[in-house]
């Protein structure tokens, strides 16, 4: 099915009232006219794909559903096995990067639900589902999607201060969708691929959507990309990001597709490579390029379309500010 366009989407404000509740905005942004648009309650993009043995990304439906008050229930729910909901309530304070089981649904309560100091790592897991939390100061990777782990939905969280990556995907890992987060100032943002050695265990993996993030003022790695294809950015908001957008490298096919991109030096990088990384190859079209400094999208050679995969429609990129800015973030969906 070919991919549209289409305008943006008003919600009535009963139905957001009784389904979002209280609409927060990132701290720091102007009110927009533009309503939050309705949230997903299952994932778009590669997280949707029947593929692997799952049909789709369910995450802990069919379980109980628990609340983790504190760190030592949270830690002895994500290792439980089989199907969970696990709801977070309050702040969690973990360390170093804690592993998740297959099955699981993990959301904030409300809009003050935290994982402090650490981060999620998912090692040959699949099926799990993290939405609605703030990562804050994890002493390496916020989140670790890697080994091979699978059908994986993370979904309106906002990330803050990760020493390392706020979210890597490596290792072999596939059927990905990261959206409507918000990367508030982070610096090492999004990695795909962790080697320019790993071709052998990463080619025709880490298929990820990558949509309606807020990447505000992020420095870098929105994403980089390393072999795997495709890798659909869509629909995204970049604002003040100083290193540059997109990197697609080490032959990784990569589509930009109607993304806005304000005051970014270097929005994508493709032909040249990155760093001591070889080329990729990258496919850009409808994006707009605004702001001072904003340069040039480089493209390179061609890329497996979307579209073989799976069905999508694309908000216009005008859009995509006021969207991405009502809607990304904690706070914005019912829990």
């Amino acid at each position: 099915m070919r991919s549209s366009l289409r305008a943006p989407r008003g919600v009535p404000a009963l139905a957001l009232a009784l389904v979002l509740g209280a609409v927060t905005m990132p701290a720091g942004t102007a009110a927009e006219e533009t309503p939050a648009p309705l949230a997903e309650t299952a994932p778009s993009g590669f997280a949707a794909v029947a593929a692997l043995g799952r049909n789709g990304t369910t995450g802990g439906a069919g379980g109980p559903t628990v609340t983790a008050t504190t760190t030592e229930q949270f830690l002895e729910y994500i290792d439980t096995t089989g199907p969970l909901v696990i709801r977070v309530q309050g702040t969690i304070d973990i360390t170093s990067k804690q592993g998740v089981r297959p099955d699981k649904t993990i959301v904030g309560v409300g809009s003050s639900a935290v994982i402090n100091g650490g981060g999620l790592d998912f090692y040959r897991s699949s099926n799990v589902i993290v939405r609605n939390l703030r990562f804050t100061n994890a002493e390496d990777d916020a989140v670790n999607v890697g080994q091979e782990s699978h059908h994986i939905w993370i979904d309106h969280n906002e990330f803050v201060a990760p020493v390392d990556g706020a979210v890597d995907i490596v290792r072999g890992s596939q059927y990905v969708t990261v959206s409507w987060n918000w990367f508030n100032k982070t610096d090492k943002s999004m990695l795909l691929g962790h080697s320019d050695a790993n071709s052998g265990q990463d080619t025709g993996k880490l298929k990820v959507s990558i949509h309606h993030n807020f990447f505000d003022g992020s420095r870098q790695r929105h994403p980089r990309v390393r072999f795997g294809e495709p890798v659909h950015v869509y629909n995204n908001y970049y604002r003040g990001n100083a290193v540059y957008g997109v990197a697609s490298t080490m032959n990784a096919g990569v589509l930009v597709e109607a993304n806005y991109f304000d005051a970014v030096p270097h929005p994508c990088y493709s032909a040249s490579g990155y760093d001591e990384s070889g080329p990729g190859r990258l496919v850009q079209r409808d994006n707009i390029f605004a702001g001072a400094g904003t340069g040039a999208c480089e493209t390179n050679g061609t890329v497996t379309e979307p579209r073989t995969y799976y069905a999508y429609t694309l908000d216009r990129a005008a859009d995509v500010p006021s969207l991405v800015r009502a809607g990304a973030g904690v706070g914005k969906i019912g829990t």
